[in-house]
């Protein structure tokens, strides 16, 4: 029934009172005297506030209460689990195989066979053809191949630049805009610390149902359930109508420039410009106020690496000045960690629609900030305190959520002198900035000048910020030292497009999520699914122009990592690699009988 129709609460049998019926006239004084005079509607009236206040009625009755106790905007709306009905012979079948010990063995048998092959990647990495350490990929791919003969014999596969993997699975529908599926082959190690780890970094081991090693959980788990999905439906003799694309970037833990970077211009100079959507790594789904929530993030925070280099004239460092280039380095770096960028709450960000969902969903968020929440859907000043309350929350999740919602900056190198006893000439620091997605390159660059212009000027140093001279060598002006900003590294990246989170490739993304969670936990399991915005990068910054849906996903829940990623002993718990296949096969198997993507 339509919610802003009157709807009768109580059924009650014909003629012992008359039935009461909530409509948007209720407050119209004639109803209230109606309600006065009479003491039957005066007991049910009674009976439905004690009912809405202790019981929770359902949302048909009070259609903005979601949850008890505050009542919360209609946000977060969930779709139904989706399943595929024309292929769902075959979806039943692998349902069944995923659930049986064998194929678990053989899960885990790909994902410890990847792992034990090295393929690390380091940020002094030189050009693939030159630089040896780049051939243990040769062998990964030797690898891939031996595992997933059918892939092999029935996909079209592409090698860019050497090592990037580009498989296409033709579909029968050339009218039907294909899929892109996306992960990463390299893997980021700290060698000092192969000693610190419970079972050696690279050997693959199944212990205790988790699967050790380096790119378990980063990322050859994703690009292993990518290529486990395909070859089991193609074992199934599934033949898709809509093609599907497999890309495999070499140096995400890099640059990706020349894995991710070279396949994207492959793909559009092949004709492949336009993708329905895009999956790549990205969010695990958590428990979160008494909720299993889904985040899938649908933007990506921007990137700039900045370098301050101060310079001063050199001498003996028995005749010090006050501060030498090491010192005014150091005032400079206090200066700027004194000011960090204030976060900022909007209510286009995903953070923002993250806590809609929390309050439409969460049964153990707490009452006042659910009801903030439902008023900052309107209310200005409830939204500035609902940004006050997040970042005022000193716990892991709650500085998380500030550092999502602010440019950051981390010193991160630093250098200067090159012997004890001479005065240094240079020193320098780069600093790490994760722009935040309602901000930009350029305004940040200026943020950086601003902060930096009164403090150097009273401390007459000359200051040169990004090619603009702002305080330079006069008749009136003698600096001690001369300091100049600029980008490193060649780093600048804008914030993300942001995917938007409706349309067909999102409710198919969304309810595959939801269908597949199910089928591994049970019917009367249910997860949320939402957006969110991570706090680094992927190797969708190269496809951006290739589908306006892209979307950052590892349907893994987070308590199947063993210890998280880029540290040591990295594992992934084997059931939930299993489920990330489901998911994958789910994916393709629902995309492919969607006509409206």
């Amino acid at each position: 029934m339509d919610e802003e129709k009157s709807i009768s609460l109580l059924a009650q049998p014909q003629g012992e009172f008359p039935a009461l019926n909530l409509s948007p006239s209720l407050s119209a004084p004639s109803t209230f005297y109606r309600i006065y005079k009479d003491s039957k509607l005066r007991c049910v009236f009674l009976i439905v506030l004690l009912s809405a206040t202790y019981f929770n009625l359902p949302s048909k009755v009070f259609p903005s209460q979601r949850r008890e106790g505050c009542c919360v905007p209609a946000a977060c709306v969930q779709v139904d689990p989706l399943r595929p009905v024309a292929n769902g012979d075959i979806a039943s079948r692998l349902k069944s195989l995923y659930d049986t010990g064998d194929f678990s063995s053989r899960a885990a048998e790909w994902l410890g066979g990847a792992v034990r092959i090295p393929t690390e990647v380091y940020d002094d990495n030189g050009p693939v053809g030159e630089d040896p350490r780049w051939n243990i990929f040769a062998e990964f791919h030797d690898y891939l191949r031996g595992a997933f003969p059918r892939i092999h014999e029935e996909l079209i596969l592409t090698k860019v630049n050497t090592y990037g993997l580009l498989y296409t699975w033709k579909g029968s529908d050339s009218s039907l805009q294909p899929i892109l599926l996306m992960n990463h082959q390299g893997e980021a190690l700290e060698p000092r610390t192969y000693s610190q780890w419970q079972e050696p970094p690279f050997s693959g081991a199944l212990k205790d149902g988790w699967v050790w090693g380096r790119g378990s959980c980063d990322d050859k788990n994703g690009l292993i359930g990518n290529m486990a999905s395909v070859e089991t439906l193609l074992e199934a003799n599934f033949k898709p109508k809509r093609t599907v694309v497999l890309a495999f970037g070499f140096d995400e833990e890099s640059s990706g420039n020349e894995g991710a970077g070279q396949l994207s211009i492959y793909l559009k100079e092949h004709g492949l410009k336009e993708f329905a959507f895009i999956v790549d790594e990205g969010e695990t789904y958590y428990n979160e106020y008494g909720q299993i929530f889904a985040p899938v993030a649908t933007s990506e925070k921007g990137y700039l690496d900045v370098e301050v280099k101060v310079a001063a004239p050199g001498g003996h460092s028995s005749v010090p000045p006050t501060h030498t280039t090491i010192g005014l380095l150091s005032q400079l770096i206090s200066h700027l960690e004194s000011h960090p960028h204030p976060p900022r709450l909007t209510r286009s960000s995903a953070v923002f629609e993250l806590y809609q969902c929390y309050a439409a969903h969460g049964p153990d968020l707490p009452e006042t900030l659910r009801r903030t929440i439902a008023e900052a859907a309107e209310s200005d000043d409830a939204l500035k305190r609902m940004e006050s309350m997040l970042i005022g929350d000193d716990t892991p999740t709650g500085r998380t959520i500030t550092a999502i919602l602010r440019t950051t900056q981390a010193v991160d190198l630093i250098s200067g002198g090159v012997k004890i006893n001479a005065l240094p000439e240079e020193a320098y620091a780069v600093i790490n900035h994760r722009v935040s997605t309602d901000s930009s390159i350029g305004e940040l660059k200026d943020a950086i000048t601003a902060l930096f212009t009164q403090f150097t000027a009273d401390r007459k140093l000359g200051l040169t910020a990004f090619g603009k001279n702002i305080h330079e060598l006069s008749s009136s002006f003698t600096p001690i030292a001369n300091v100049t900003i600029s980008e490193a590294f060649g780093s600048a990246l804008e914030p993300a497009p942001v995917t938007p989170t409706t349309g067909a490739a999102w409710r198919l993304l969304s309810g595959t999520i939801r269908s597949a969670y199910q089928d591994a936990e049970g019917d009367e399991k249910e997860v949320i699914v939402t957006s969110a915005t991570p706090g680094g990068n992927t190797d969708t910054k190269s496809y951006w122009d290739l589908s306006r849906n892209i979307y950052r996903y590892s349907h893994i829940g987070v308590h199947h990592l063993k210890n998280g990623a880029h540290t040591i002993n990295e594992a992934m718990k084997l059931e939930g690699f299993v489920n990330s296949i489901r998911f994958y096969t789910t994916l393709i198997l629902n995309a492919d009988e969607a006509d409206s993507l």
